[in-house]
C-alpha cells in the first residue's frame, strides 16, 4: 500500500536532510555568538536572582548540589550536540531525537512534555521577575491582582518582540545578555571582598535528613539550567547547526555554571542566613551589603534583574513555539501550531503558549503568593523537562548499541559515558523533585494521550500513516 504524506495547510514542506524548512522560509538568523547568547539568555533568567533564597533553605550543602547539576547540564549540552550532528531532520531538538529513534508516539510525548515545561517555565521566570519589579518601583504588600498584572506584562512584552521577527528577537537577546551578565559578574567577583563567614548557614538547614536538603536544592538548581537545550530546539534557525549547536550549548552552559556558582556563594556570604532563607529578592540585600545599605544599589540590582527576566523570557518565548511548530509540521501536534509568518516565525504557537502561561499565573496567584508560587512552578517545570532529557539520552544509547555506525575504543567509551550519565541524571532529578511534582507531571503527561489519539486518527484518515490491521 502506498502512503501519501501530506502536511498541515499553510506549511512549507521540509527539505530532506536539511533540518526542516528551506532557508527562504525559515531564517537562519543565529550564528554561533547569537546561539550561545540564546543559551545563556535562556539559562540565566530571573531564576538566578531568586535561587539563593531557595538554596539557603537547604543549607550550604546546596552549593555541592549546584556543582553536580552543573556537570550534568554540561553533559546534556554535549549530548544534544552529538544528536544534532547525526539526525538529519533536527528541527525541534529533543522532539526530533525521540521521534527519530523511537517513532511518532515517543516524539509526540516528548513535544507535549517539553511544551508543558516551557509554558510552566515561563510562568516561573515571570513569578520571580515580579519580585524585582516590585522592588524597583517600591511596591509594598501588593495584592494578588497586582502581582498578576505585572506578570502578564512580563509575558507579553517578549511575545511582542518575537512576533516582530527572528532578527529582532536575536538582536534583543544579544543586548539583554550583555546587560545582565556583566552586573552579575560584578557581584560574583567584587562581592567576595565583602563576604562574612558568619553569614553562611549550616550545612543542612532543613532540620531533617540530608536527602531532604538535596531535594530542595536540586529542584531550583536544575530549573536554573533549563535552557541548555535551547540551541538544539532552535536548530532550524542556527547557521551550520551540526557544528554550532553543540558548541553553543557547551559554551553557554559552562559560562552560566561558573557564574551561578560564584554568585550563589557570594550572596550566601553577603546576607545573613536567617534573612536570606525564603527571600524572594536576595540580590537587593546582597548589593546593599556591599554598598553600606545604599538605596540606589538595591534599585540598580532590581533593574538588572528586570532586564535579565525580559531577556530570558524573550528566548523562552521563541523556544516555547519551536517544539510544537516542529511537531505540528509532522502532524504530531495540533495543526494550528504550524502556522508561521513568511520569515518562519511561529506566531500561533507564540500567542497560544503565552496565553497558557498567563492563565497558569492567574491560577497560581489565585491561591498563593510570593516565593511559594515560584517554587511550585519550578518543581512542575523540572519534572516535565526531565522526561524529554531522558528520551534524548536513551535515543543516543539506542544508536550506540545498534551498531549502525562503527564506534570503537575511546570514542565509544566517551559517548557511552555521556549518554549513560545523562540517563542517570534525568532519573535522579525526577526522584529528587518529590512525590507531588511527579504526580502532577504524570497527570499532565497522561492528559496529552487522548489528544494524540485524535491526531493519529486524523493522520490515518488522510493517508499519512498506515492504519493497524484489525482481526
Amino acid at each position: 500500500m502506498t502512503i501519501t504524506r501530506t502536511r498541515p495547510p499553510g506549511t512549507v514542506p521540509a527539505t530532506p536532510g536539511a533540518g526542516g524548512l528551506p532557508d527562504a522560509a525559515r531564517s537562519r538568523a543565529l550564528g554561533l555568538p547569537s546561539a550561545t547568547a540564546l543559551v545563556i539568555g535562556s539559562i540565566i533568567g530571573t531564576g538566578v536572582f531568586s535561587m539563593p533564597g531557595v538554596l539557603a533553605g537547604a543549607g550550604t550543602s546546596s552549593i555541592l548540589v549546584l556543582a553536580v547539576i552543573s556537570v550534568g547540564a554540561l553533559l546534556l549540552g554535549v549530548l544534544f550536540g552529538q544528536l544534532t550532528k547525526r539526525i538529519p531532520n533536527h528541527d525541534g531538538g529533543l522532539y526530533a531525537y525521540a521521534r527519530h529513534e523511537f517513532g511518532d508516539f515517543a516524539g509526540y510525548l516528548t513535544a507535549w512534555c517539553y511544551w508543558i515545561t516551557a509554558v510552566a517555565g515561563n510562568a516561573a521566570i515571570v513569578s520571580s521577575w515580579v519580585f524585582y519589579v516590585e522592588s524597583l518601583f517600591g511596591i509594598h504588600n501588593p495584592s494578588a491582582w497586582t502581582n498578576f498584572a505585572i506578570a502578564a506584562l512580563g509575558l507579553w512584552i517578549p511575545a511582542a518582540v518575537n512576533l516582530a521577527g527572528a532578527k529582532q528577537m536575536a538582536w534583543a537577546q544579544n543586548l539583554t545578555v550583555v546587560l545582565k551578565f556583566v552586573p552579575l559578574l560584578f557581584v560574583a567577583v567584587v562581592g567576595w571582598f565583602f563576604v562574612k563567614s558568619a553569614n553562611f548557614g549550616p550545612f543542612n538547614a532543613t532540620g531533617g535528613s540530608l536527602y531532604s536538603a538535596i531535594g530542595i536544592a536540586a529542584g531550583v538548581a536544575l530549573f536554573s539550567f533549563i535552557g541548555v537545550e535551547c540551541a538544539a530546539i532552535a536548530a532550524a534557525r542556527v547557521r551550520d547547526p551540526g557544528r554550532n549547536v553543540g558548541r553553543a550549548s557547551v559554551f553557554g552552559t559552562a559560562l552560566s555554571a561558573g557564574l551561578y556558582l560564584l554568585v550563589s556563594v557570594a550572596v550566601m556570604g553577603l546576607v545573613a542566613h536567617p534573612k536570606l532563607d525564603g527571600n524572594g529578592a536576595p540580590f537587593v540585600d546582597a548589593v546593599q551589603a556591599m554598598f553600606n545599605g545604599a538605596g540606589w544599589a538595591g534599585k540598580a540590582v532590581a533593574l538588572v534583574a528586570v532586564v535579565s527576566g525580559i531577556g530570558a523570557l524573550n528566548g523562552w518565548t521563541l523556544v516555547t513555539a519551536e517544539v510544537p511548530w516542529a511537531a505540528a509540521r509532522d502532524g504530531l501536534f495540533l495543526p494550528q501550531f504550524a502556522k508561521t509568518y513568511r520569515d518562519g516565525t511561529a506566531w500561533f504557537g507564540i500567542l497560544v503558549s503565552t496565553l497558557m502561561s498567563t492563565l497558569l499565573m492567574a491560577f497560581a496567584y489565585s491561591s498563593n503568593t510570593g516565593l511559594t508560587v515560584f517554587t511550585y512552578l519550578v518543581n512542575l517545570s523540572v519534572v516535565t523537562v526531565a522526561i524529554p532529557y531522558f528520551f534524548s539520552a536513551c535515543a543516543q544509547l539506542t544508536y550506540l548499541a545498534s551498531g549502525r555506525r562503527r564506534v570503537h575504543g575511546w570514542t565509544m567509551a566517551r559517548d557511552l559515558s555521556i549518554a549513560g550519565a545523562s540517563v542517570l541524571f534525568s532519573l535522579w532529578v525526577t526522584m529528587a523533585s518529590g512525590y507531588q511534582s511527579v504526580y502532577q507531571a504524570l497527570f499532565l503527561l497522561l492528559l496529552g494521550i487522548p489528544i494524540y489519539a485524535f491526531l493519529q486518527a486524523r493522520r490515518e484518515a488522510r493517508g499519512e500513516v498506515a492504519a493497524p490491521v484489525d482481526a
